[in-house]
């Protein structure tokens, strides 16, 4: 069976400028979660960072990516547009986009979305209960009812993005807030789906659970095989039909 190939994208910033970073992620953001997809023999995963060629991000390697994660915090603006338009494409092409935490912002995320994307949100060390509000989703499956994360950063509601097509979890914030933290769409022939957790300064992303949910995740936006649309030309009829002549017709119009 072919595998499900699998790019885990990171800007790769704080680890490489914070020593407190570098501590929590010594291979990085990227590293840890590609870590934890390695795990599947399912999934063929490669890593790319912002300061790569192209950021990582040239056409080969987007073409020969069924599903790309998204991990960013600092430098959404250091993506050229020309590279947030590649990656939009390829979504609607059919690739699976799965944005993490702060990568709400990043630019693909945003044109793909068509609003601002912006959340309330702040740095205290809060209590996060994400809860599984529709467990028959495949992006659920074994999981608890609940995961609680004893330290995140919390995001809040007003969560500006379009209605999603579905929302598999919602976190509640030991502050008060809630969010909605799991959210899928639907754009052209791709699957897109946003997950909340993941703030660099804690070992979110070495946790089991946490990494069942992107597995999970990648299992559900990754190509679908379905029949290519013929869209953008004119296409013949599939059946034989009779077309009137109307050119003898009078259409002066009635005053």
């Amino acid at each position: 069976m072919e595998k499900i190939k699998v790019t885990v994208w990171n800007e790769y910033y704080h680890e490489c400028t914070s020593e407190k970073i570098a501590k929590v992620y010594p291979k990085g953001i990227h590293g840890a979660i590609a870590e934890g997809l390695e795990a599947y023999p399912e999934l063929e995963v490669r890593t790319a960072t912002l300061d790569m060629p192209e950021c990582g991000l040239d056409e080969e390697t987007l073409n020969n990516t069924d599903v790309l994660i998204w991990w960013a915090h600092k430098r959404h603006a250091a993506i050229p547009d020309e590279i947030a338009e590649r990656v939009q494409k390829r979504v609607l092409d059919g690739m699976g986009f799965i944005v993490l935490h702060s990568g709400h912002l990043c630019k693909p995320f945003v044109r793909l979305m068509g609003t601002v994307c912006r959340s309330k949100w702040r740095e205290n060390n809060e209590k996060e209960r994400i809860w599984v509000i529709e467990p028959g989703h495949p992006i659920a499956h074994g999981l608890p009812e609940y995961i609680e994360l004893p330290q995140e950063e919390t995001y809040g509601e007003r969560f500006e993005i379009p209605a999603p097509d579905s929302v598999v979890f919602v976190s509640w914030f030991s502050g008060g807030e809630v969010f909605r933290s799991g959210c899928c769409f639907h754009r052209g022939m791709g699957k897109i789906f946003y997950f909340r957790p993941g703030h660099e300064a804690y070992p979110t992303y070495y946790r089991q659970d946490i990494r069942q949910v992107i597995a999970n995740a990648v299992f559900w936006a990754k190509p679908s095989g379905g029949p290519r649309p013929t869209l953008g030309k004119f296409v013949p009829p599939l059946e034989q039909v009779e077309i009137a002549d109307h050119s003898d017709e009078d259409h002066t119009p009635v005053a």
